[in-house]
């Protein structure tokens, strides 16, 4: 081993280690401290805030709402995003660019913004769509109540299939179609082919899509709160919230959390092992092409069909919201006399949150995406080369954060900056930690698939020659993973502008951000005002996937251009 060498994983340690230490202290004691106070009591360890829990019949009620909500989406969402998967990754349907476009910004919109659209849609009097049901039929009742749980599953799927449709429509772009073509040379019709051989090949992907939207569902909070509680029933998501009123009750808040933190551990460990034990390839060399079924005179009604689809997410939501925006009353029809531009000098100039909540909320963003994006590349880069005992660990405890709803993570930090040694409630760094924590999974998984692509041939031949590590990364293997490193950024970014579930715990009125000022304007019925402010969470969201995608030359959903 040269010199050189030894000099550059010298002077590398430190920085290893300091990045070690940041995961252990960002893990372990917001967990350690809920863990702590759900068993703490006055004269010693005791399970009487678990018994208070699990003996409450409002609880148990919360507890089953919530199994009920997340069951129901996981399904809805497999079945809503595999057929849209199959007609993008394997069909000749038209406008496949416009399907992917459209599935990416149903993923990025923040849930509890589509929420409040639906409210606006869907509301049992004012609903948009209500009110035109009720001029048509001449009806008194409804035609669709969002305030009810199928209304609940309805809008927490609409936004949380797109994790179904990346799973299968990336599997299905890998898998060649000449299995599915033996399978119809010897006999076999389309839906059999569909049953006995894609589907098979694909159910990794079904599970792991199926998965991924019972953790979102059991993690969300904002559309639990704006749907289920004026109907009047909590999720454990809501239910953890209340105990946040004055007084707190942290000690029930803790004993609360522990199963909704059980439960996405549990659901991820039943992934892995599921997907380690039953696991699908397929092999092809200059053959294994996939070749898009033809839909013949289906084409058009299937594109017709998924943009019907795309409006429940998109379209609708969007357009009720910008009406909403220069509307005096945005329940009534849009006209001369009822249009305005006073929603936007209220939000921005009257209200007085309104500012600061978006400072915040940008300097919150830019300060977690670099930190976390370098935290992320330099962690990646460590585990995908080896370098340490324990890079294992360093892996487990980088994509650990995933299985911590948002919800249980605002309590834990909570219970551990709010006394001694570190004293950071009522200031930006708890947030700051909060979404560092919560957005490292999704930037660590980013940069550890850039340096896997990156051949480590590259960096022994630039060692041969007397490179140390530290210069090695930085004139080689840097560069060429500065896509990944930007991606990385991009999606932590992203995933705090919309964060609200750990910020409607842990603000304070000087740290309120513009997720928690739209909460805050839901309250206050001013819908104006909502809607002007999600228009702009919505243009920071799309200017920075533009430039993601303009950088990268791919979308968010992975797809090349």
């Amino acid at each position: 081993m040269s010199f050189a060498r030894i000099q550059g994983l010298d002077r590398s340690l430190p920085v290893w280690v300091a990045s070690a230490l940041a995961l252990v202290l960002l893990m372990a004691l917001p967990i350690g401290w809920i863990a702590s106070l759900s068993v703490g009591g006055d004269t010693g360890p005791t399970f009487a805030h678990y018994r208070r829990v699990f003996a409450d019949p409002a609880l148990q009620k919360a507890l089953w709402n919530t199994v009920v909500l997340a069951f129901w989406v996981g399904l809805a969402s497999v079945a809503l995003g595999a057929p849209l998967a199959w007609l993008t990754a394997r069909t000749d349907i038209p406008g496949r660019g416009l399907i992917r476009g459209l599935v990416m910004a149903s993923f990025v919109t923040p849930p509890f913004l589509g929420a409040f659209a639906w409210v606006m849609l869907a509301g049992p009097n004012a609903g948009a769509v209500n009110k035109l049901w009720r001029s048509l039929s001449g009806s008194d009742e409804p035609l669709f109540n969002v305030f009810s749980m199928p209304g609940l599953v309805f809008v927490v799927t609409i936004y949380t299939f797109p994790y179904v449709y990346i799973m299968i429509a990336n599997t299905l772009a890998l898998i060649a179609s000449d299995l599915e073509e033996a399978a119809a040379i010897l006999g076999a019709g389309r839906l059999t082919v569909a049953r006995t051989v894609t589907v098979p090949m694909a159910a990794p992907a079904l599970l792991s899509g199926f998965i991924l939207s019972v953790l979102q569902a059991l993690a969300l909070f904002g559309s639990p709160a704006i749907l289920s509680l004026p109907a009047g029933f909590h999720t454990i998501t809501t239910q953890i919230w209340t105990f946040f009123q004055f007084p707190p009750k942290t000690e029930m808040a803790a004993a609360f959390s522990m199963p909704l933190l059980l439960a996405t551990a549990l659901l991820l460990l039943v992934q892995k092992r599921l997907l380690g034990r039953r696991g699908y390839a397929a092999v092809g060399g200059k053959g294994g092409q996939r070749r898009t079924i033809p839909l013949g005179v289906w084409r058009w009604p299937a594109l017709l069909a998924v943009l019907a689809v795309m409006a429940c997410p998109i379209f609708l939501p969007y357009a009720v919201l910008a009406k909403a925006s220069v509307s005096r009353a945005w329940a009534q029809p849009l006209g001369w006399d009822n249009l305005t531009l006073a929603n936007f000098s209220f939000t921005f100039f009257e209200y007085s949150a309104t500012q600061a909540a978006i400072l915040n909320t940008l300097e919150l963003g830019v300060m977690t995406a670099c930190v976390g994006a370098g935290l992320v590349t330099l962690l990646s880069y460590v585990t995908s080369r080896r370098l340490v005992v324990g890079h294992q660990l360093v892996a487990f405890l980088a994509l650990a954060p995933v299985v911590i709803p948002g919800v249980v993570l605002a309590v834990g930090l909570f219970i551990a900056y709010t006394r001694p040694p570190l004293l950071l409630y009522g200031t930006l760094w708890i947030l700051f930690i909060a979404y560092l924590t919560k957005e490292m999974p999704v930037g660590y998984a980013q940069s550890d698939v850039t340096f896997r692509a990156i051949p480590v041939d590259l960096e022994d031949a630039a060692r041969i020659l007397g490179g140390g590590r530290l210069r090695v990364l930085r004139d080689i293997t840097a560069p060429l993973a500065r896509s990944g490193v930007i991606a990385a950024w991009c999606f932590i970014f992203i995933g705090v502008i919309r964060e609200l579930s750990a910020s409607i715990i842990l603000f304070t009125p000087s740290t309120k951000v513009m997720s928690v000022v739209i909460f805050d304007l839901k309250e206050e019925g001013q819908f104006g005002a909502i809607a002007v402010l999600g228009l702009v969470m919505l243009a920071l969201t799309f200017a920075t996937v533009a430039v993601m995608q303009g950088l990268l030359g791919r979308d968010v959903l992975g797809a090349r251009e």
